[in-house]
């Protein structure tokens, strides 16, 4: 649980990557199917959580200085 409590930022701004990688397959998407990243919504998914989890690492860092 302490997981939890210390990563909410992280976890939260993750989310909102995650669901901003599906909007991004979705609405813009790969029409060819070529492009590594946004040829499917997994990927997509999964890059945009992990953007997401980096940017709010960054967050929670930046808050505690």
């Amino acid at each position: 649980m302490k997981a939890l409590t210390t990563n909410k930022v992280s976890i939260v701004v993750a989310l909102i990557g995650a669901a901003g990688g599906f909007f991004y397959w979705y609405l813009i998407g790969c029409a060819s199917g070529n492009c590594s990243i946004t040829a499917n919504w997994e990927t997509s998914v999964g890059v945009g959580t992990l953007m997401g989890w980096l940017v709010g690492d960054m967050i929670k860092d930046k808050n505690k200085k």
